[in-house]
């Protein structure tokens, strides 16, 4: 068994033990929902982008997370924001994920939004929609983490959209279900 290293060794040795392809194939193998994240920036511009970094912390009071790259060219945008919200993408959305994972000037550009908390662009027909208030920021390496309290909530019977391997896929459902 490898040795463990510890939280706060020198990240130059961190590199140095791990092939980063390598070890970013293997965070890879752990299958995910896809979520499109977006904010209001300080000069009112509508900022989003798609994230897999998603996940649930409390239901009382009721929190997610999700983190952010401290290199992204939106971060200062979340850092700043009062709000956020999640959506979670069904699979017929992958065009609108590719769309927010993009490059592209004005990801919103001829999308009919709804306006949540302090002029929040909402996307409309989302699997799940989390409304949020930023509740807490934690430095997570080389991301920002941001935890929001569940203000607001949609959710719709429909597909999930699944990453798994740097792919897009969708989620084949077995008979047998978790729920009593």
């Amino acid at each position: 068994m490898q040795p463990r290293t510890p939280c706060h060794a020198d990240p130059a040795a961190v590199e140095a033990a791990f092939d980063r392809r390598v070890l970013r194939n293997a965070l890879g193998a752990f299958a995910t929902g896809v979520t499109i994240v977006t904010t209001r920036g300080p000069t009112g511009a509508d900022v989003g982008l798609t994230a897999n970094s998603f996940s649930s912390v409390s239901l009382d009071p009721p929190m997610v997370l999700w983190s952010l790259s401290r290199t992204s060219s939106s971060i200062d945008a979340f850092r700043d924001g009062a709000h956020f919200a999640v959506h979670v993408l069904s699979a017929e959305q992958v065009a609108l994920s590719a769309r927010f994972a993009s490059k592209v000037a004005d990801r919103f550009e001829g999308l009919v939004l709804e306006r949540g908390p302090g002029g929040l662009p909402m996307l409309p027909d989302c699997l799940a929609r989390f409304t949020c208030r930023m509740a807490h920021q934690y430095a997570g390496g080389d991301h920002v983490i941001f935890v929001g309290e569940i203000v607001d909530f949609h959710h719709a019977a429909r597909a999930p959209l699944v990453f798994h391997g740097g792919r897009y896929g969708t989620l084949l459902a077995e008979t047998a279900s978790l729920d009593p």
